[in-house]
């Protein structure tokens, strides 16, 4: 019989979960599934004009059952008693309100209904304000600037920001809310059967990046900082957490309920959690300088370099800089886009609008055909958009747009901000205005690397991630173009949930660190792309145009 081991990687992204089944041995993907949240997929607890996006537990724990039992239904009963390991990633920062005995309000029949009791999902930014208060209390308050590990600038997509926005707004939650959890801690507790909030292991990654821990605060913000800020949060720090735990570490075994739900023996052991972006880093096998893109709705750009090279530089204005975040040992920094794939998917709705909302009223046409008419034409827009703008040469007199639909992440966080398009005329197509829309993602992505390297931290690759990265040869040649670097692009199809199956794999005790996961279950490179001369000279001149515009819609905004 084969001694093979065999880990489980679970995605949490933003649309799905997707389970990946690996041999530890060599990195074969033995069995997939995905399960799309039925409730996020209706649009519930949502309100885009108000940046309100939340999502209800049922989803998460539905997709936690439905997603790994289908999974092992394609697998011989040898991986099924061979599989020693599952761990986790999710979005992030996706916190929740909980009692006291950790279960998500939105789960009690008061609360089920409630928004304000789901998880708060990454880009919810109904936070602004109180951001604001935050970035301002850090610089003026006369103590430590918590903010100087999280690049200066707190987020309203970040922990604090969303929880004081419904202590604030939400009065029954308040005064129901014992602890906050982040979603990447509450999935291996639920595994566990551990979830009381006074002793769920709290993610390194998480708590790092979002919440302002950091062992020279001796963990998360003070008592007085936190009270200044608002005494609704007096007394919250005591029920949250002091520790933290790496990727690597191991939080306990399979309850034996979840035991009995899933299938797979008691003795699976349960690794911490972590963010997606952070552990399809660990996935695309990210190495040090070497910049991983992961590229999808949004996007993250996940850096890491040796701790004594770094010597405590503070890298400004990136989404933080954590002493084990990606790779245990390593200095993890986390940078990204607010949106990226979501700004092609706004567009695409922009354009259906016509055809969803007036194709109705033309009566000559049987519904089920004007149905089919909708599906097939929003299935090939993108494509058709993409054989038209590949074909458009780059040109400092093209319609020139800003990325910023949904604020700015980095470099120098800024939800306030909105998005832009100039140098529109009566001959501008709609195929004209796509390549505006990519070219605008790709110089946002180039101001990343920009502001490493402005900081004094040197990218010497770049290799990209995730959907886009898979799927679009256009846009990811225009970022090839823009950022005059090549890409590499992973082999993977599910680099989040194969990271997650590497670090299952230690926690297992399979192998001693990540990076010799790394190289052992690491599918490598599928295909690299190289930049145009040409065209990246005429980028050259266009991105000082970007530049100069994103400072005038800034400052006018």
């Amino acid at each position: 019989m084969s001694q093979n081991k065999y880990t489980i990687g679970l995605d949490y992204g933003t649309d799905s979960v997707r389970v990946l089944i690996v041999n530890t041995a060599n990195g074969q993907e033995v069995a997939t599934s995905v399960y799309y949240y039925p409730r996020w997929k209706e649009g519930k607890y949502c309100n885009p004009a108000l940046y309100q996006f939340r999502q209800h537990p049922l989803d998460y724990l539905g997709g936690l059952e439905e997603s790994i039992k289908k999974a092992l239904l394609n697998v011989h009963e040898e991986v099924r008693n061979n599989i020693v390991a599952i761990s986790v990633d999710t979005t992030g920062s996706t916190p929740v309100a909980v009692n006291r005995e950790g279960i998500p309000l939105s789960m009690l029949p008061e609360f089920a209904e409630n928004p304000n009791a789901m998880f708060i999902l990454w880009k919810d930014h109904t936070g602004i304000a109180e951001a604001e208060e935050i970035n301002q209390l850090s610089r003026t308050w006369g103590g430590t600037d918590y903010t100087c590990f999280e690049g200066g600038i707190y987020s309203s997509e970040w922990f604090w920001s969303k929880i004081l926005h419904i202590l604030r707004t939400d009065k029954s939650v308040k005064d129901s809310a014992f602890s906050w959890v982040e979603h990447c801690d509450w999935i291996p507790a639920v595994l566990t059967g551990n979830t009381d909030p006074l002793k769920i292991k709290r993610s390194r990654c998480a708590a790092g990046h979002k919440a302002m821990w950091h062992k020279d605060f001796g963990g998360l913000p003070s008592e007085d900082f936190l009270s200044k800020l608002d005494p609704l949060l007096k007394g919250l720090r005591a029920r949250l957490y002091q520790d933290t735990y790496e990727c690597d570490y191991k939080v306990g075994e399979l309850s034996e309920e979840w035991s009995t739900r899933l299938g797979l023996p008691k003795n699976v052991a349960v690794g911490a959690g972590s963010f997606d972006a952070h552990l399809g880093a660990v996935g695309g096998e990210v190495k040090p300088y070497y910049l991983s893109k992961v590229m999808g709705t949004s996007t993250c750009d996940m850096l890491i370099a040796p701790l004594d090279e770094m010597q405590n530089r503070l890298v400004a204005g990136i989404c933080g800089q954590v002493d084990g975040s990606i790779v245990p040992g390593m200095l993890g920094m986390e940078a990204g886009q607010s949106a990226f794939g979501d700004i092609y998917a706004w567009y695409k709705k922009l354009l259906l609008w016509p055809v969803e909302h007036s194709l109705k009223y033309i009566k000559d046409i049987p519904e089920d055909q004007k149905l089919r008419i909708t599906e097939q034409i929003s299935d090939r827009l993108i494509a058709d958009l993409t054989e038209i703008a590949e074909k458009i040469e780059p040109s400092i007199s093209a319609p020139l747009a800003i990325d910023w639909m949904n604020g700015r992440r980095t470099p120098d966080a800024n939800q306030n901000l909105k998005g832009a398009i100039t140098g529109l005329t009566l001959g501008t197509d709609a195929p004209m205005i796509f390549r505006a829309l990519v070219e605008a993602t790709a110089f946002g992505a180039r101001a990343i690397n920009e502001r490493f390297k402005r900081e004094g931290v040197r990218i010497d690759g770049v290799i990209a991630l995730g959907g886009v990265a898979k799927k679009s040869a256009f846009v990811m040649q225009v970022v090839c173009d823009v950022l005059n670097m090549p890409i590499k692009v992973a082999r993977s199809e599910q680099t989040c949930a194969l990271g997650s199956a590497m670090a299952a794999s230690v926690v297992a005790g399979i192998y001693p660190k990540l990076e010799q996961a790394q190289e052992k279950m690491g599918g490598g490179i599928e295909k690299e792309y190289f930049p145009g001369k040409a065209r990246a000279k005429v980028y050259e001149q266009i991105y000082l145009k970007y530049k100069e515009f994103g400072k005038y819609i800034e400052s006018h905004g």
